[in-house]
């Protein structure tokens, strides 16, 4: 239940997407916290107490005790948080999150009205409205006159928190809901979820690609140095041809200077028996 300027409300139960995008919302502000310890969370049924001047209220004011699904506390926010005494944060978020409650129309207004009014008069910095059906997705940022204004996306539909310096997420993300290894290797995400994990991964895929470089040129290298040990050999070859070939010439010239010599003996013999 939830405390609402005197009327005790019900606080409507959420639907299976609702509970799988708040549930990857959370985690990835969790992320955030570890990498960047600067406030703390309040979430689901922790009691939230605020009281504003409202006169648009009969009282003058406006008294609420809400249960948002997801509250960040800065550390230098004056009111306390985070002790163990503590069950309830009598103080006003620097953020809250609402995963929309659309069973019926009176609750979809609550969300997107009543407490965007309330919460934007109580001083919270920033408000975002989420919506697994993607009717009443919101993100707000307060202006200097207490009121709420969109903020704008930027290139890819990315939102970038002020309050959070840092934490950014794309609006079509809370849609697709990828998983905490996926979002690690997206650089969007990298700096606050698993930091150091891209590096770590692209160190790797450079060792494996330096990896695959110095196998490549071993193989180049053991090509040439076949290639040129073949060279040699067939060069070997050709060289112990030749020498075969040179001393087969040789003998052939041996031979024929033999027989020259000794017809030129026959024929000065026959020479010698005619006078």
């Amino acid at each position: 239940y939830e405390w609402n300027n005197g009327i005790l409300e019900a606080k409507p139960l959420p639907n299976y997407p609702q509970v799988r995008q708040y549930g990857w919302f959370y985690t990835l502000l969790n992320c955030y916290l570890q990498s960047h310890p600067i406030a703390k969370l309040i979430n689901l049924e922790t009691g939230v107490s605020m009281t504003v001047l409202d006169a648009g209220e009969p009282s003058g004011k406006w008294e609420v005790v809400y249960k948002p699904d997801i509250g960040v506390v800065l550390n230098d926010n004056p009111a306390p948080w985070g002790a163990l005494e503590l069950r309830a944060f009598e103080g006003v978020c620097d953020m809250i999150v609402e995963e929309v409650s659309d069973s019926t129309l009176a609750e979809v207004r609550r969300d997107t009205e009543e407490k965007r009014r309330g919460y934007a008069l109580a001083g919270v910095k920033e408000y975002f409205i989420l919506d697994p059906a993607d009717r009443y997705m919101g993100f707000y940022r307060l202006t200097a006159d207490r009121r709420y204004a969109q903020i704008r996306p930027g290139a890819g539909g990315v939102i970038r928190s002020q309050v959070l310096p840092g934490f950014q997420f794309r609006r079509t993300d809370l849609l697709n809901l990828p998983g905490l290894e996926e979002l690690a290797l997206d650089e969007l995400y990298a700096g606050y979820v698993i930091p150091g994990f891209l590096d770590s991964v692209n160190r790797t895929e450079e060792a494996e690609q330096r990896a695959d470089v110095e196998a490549a040129a071993r193989h180049q290298a053991e090509e040439r140095a076949e290639v040129e040990a073949a060279a040699r050999r067939q060069a070997e070859e050709r060289a112990a041809s030749e020498t075969a070939a040179r001393r087969q010439a040789e003998g052939r010239a041996d031979e024929a200077e033999e027989q020259m010599q000794a017809l030129q003996a026959e024929i000065a013999r026959l020479r010698q028996d005619r006078d």
